[in-house]
Formats: C-alpha cells, sequence, structure tokens
C-alpha cells in the first residue's frame, strides 16, 4: 500500500467516527454504531470495514467480542464477511431475506396462526391488485401469462411441487409490478410461509386456480381494478376455507 493510499484509508477510517464502548453487552453497541454508520450514509453498500485488528482497537474490545458484533450484523443482513486476501466485512445492499426469514421462525414459533396467514394474504392481495392495475407494464403482463403458462404444462403433468411453486411466483410477479418494495418483501414474506403451510397440508387438488388466473389476466389487461380485485378475493376467499378446512382435520 502507497503512502498516498495508506493516507485515503486513514482519513476513511477517521471520518467513521468509532467511538470506545462499555465491555457491558458491548457486541451490541459495537453492531449499533455501525447501524447509525449505514444510517446516517458514512458507510455505503460496498464499503469495506475497517481489518479486525483495527476495528477492535478502535472499540477497546478483543477481536472475539468483535467478531460476535460482525456475526450479528452478518445475520441480520447488515454486512457479508468474506474470507481470503481480498476479505473482510463488506457493507450490503437492502435484501428481502432477513424480513423473509424472520416471517418463516415466526411462524415455526406458533407467533403467526394458519388463520392469521390466509386472512393476511387476501387483505394484501387485494391491494397489489389494485395498485397492480395501475402501474404494470407489457412485460409485467407477459411474465404473468408465462407464469401461468407454465403452471398448467406443470397441472397436466401432474407435478404438484412445480405447479405450486409456480402459483406462489405469480403473486410475486403480480406484488412486483406494484414497484414498491415495502410490498413486495412483505408478499415475498407472506408467500414463503404459504409455502411451508401447504407443506404441512399436502398435495390437495385445486381445479380452480388456473381457470381463476385466466380471467384475472383479462381484468389486468383491461386495467378493470374494481373486476380484477372482486377475481383475486373470490379465489382466495375459496382457497382460504379449503387451506383451513384441510388444516383443521389434519389436526384431528
Amino acid at each position: 500500500m502507497s503512502h498516498a493510499d495508506f493516507r485515503t484509508k486513514e482519513a476513511f477510517e477517521s471520518s467513521l467516527g468509532f467511538e470506545p464502548i462499555a465491555p457491558s453487552r458491548a457486541f451490541e453497541e459495537i453492531a449499533a454504531q455501525i447501524r447509525e454508520l449505514v444510517a446516517t450514509g458514512r458507510l455505503k453498500p460496498g464499503d469495506r470495514l475497517p481489518a479486525e485488528r483495527d476495528l477492535s482497537a478502535k472499540f477497546k474490545v478483543s477481536r472475539n467480542t468483535l467478531r460476535e458484533a460482525l456475526r450479528a450484523l452478518e445475520l441480520s443482513g447488515m454486512i457479508e464477511l468474506r474470507k481470503g486476501a481480498a476479505g473482510g466485512a463488506f457493507v450490503l445492499p437492502g435484501n428481502s431475506g432477513v424480513v423473509v426469514n424472520g416471517l418463516r421462525d415466526l411462524y415455526h414459533l406458533g407467533a403467526i396462526k394458519p388463520e392469521h396467514l390466509t386472512e393476511a394474504r387476501v387483505w394484501l392481495s387485494e391491494i397489489v391488485v389494485r395498485v397492480a392495475c395501475e402501474r404494470l407494464t407489457e412485460e409485467d403482463l407477459k411474465a404473468l401469462e408465462a407464469n401461468v403458462a407454465q403452471a398448467t404444462k406443470a397441472d397436466k403433468a401432474g407435478n404438484f411441487q412445480e405447479r405450486a411453486d409456480l402459483h406462489r411466483e405469480f403473486h410475486n410477479l403480480l406484488a412486483a409490478a406494484t414497484r414498491n418494495p415495502i410490498i413486495e418483501i412483505t408478499m415475498e414474506g407472506v408467500m414463503e410461509v404459504m409455502r411451508e403451510f401447504v407443506k404441512a397440508i399436502g398435495p390437495s387438488d385445486n381445479p380452480y386456480t388456473l381457470p381463476s388466473r385466466r380471467r384475472l389476466l383479462k381484468h389486468l389487461r383491461a386495467r378493470d381494478a374494481d373486476a380484477a380485485v372482486a377475481e383475486m378475493n373470490k379465489f382466495l376467499e375459496r382457497l382460504q376455507a379449503n387451506y383451513m378446512e384441510l388444516w383443521n382435520s389434519r389436526k384431528q
């Protein structure tokens, strides 16, 4: 490293303003400082954090304590820890993994009940369909139509798993058409929990999904939000009743 590079690195690290922290719950305080630096834009996606030895010296903690904080940040999706000569701790761009995993864990822990899941899906889908009617593009429509075509093939082939995956992906594609990342991430999380729920119920006949999809696509192409919402609500309420019947019979 040249003298100029060293000065640039030193200036960058000094600008971050890391502060020594108290020993009690030290890793939480370290993580909080790094989160604050990301929140204020002083650390940006792609930035590499200072080396472990430098960070531990600035925070006045052991390397083990520092690593605990970095692992916590990695689990939260804030940073990525890379190994090797070009490795280190790098700030990540935002991703949906943490939210999706969190909802899945809440479902497995019992904090999210099947009735909460199916009910929330109905409410969320109404918003998604109405906004998508206003914002979806021709590319969005073609992606949705291709999804239905693939699901039709999987259905004819008797491939339950592929059909179920494509049915869930349809909702994610529709959510993406809203151009709102919060809605997209929320739908992704709900559909991931639905995957766990359907897996617990097991395969079942579902002759009404694909006909409903085709009717919905016609309404979306016509930008008829009221008709599209009515179709989606009718379909999901029927599916919800079917799922809950299967779930309740499974528990008996």
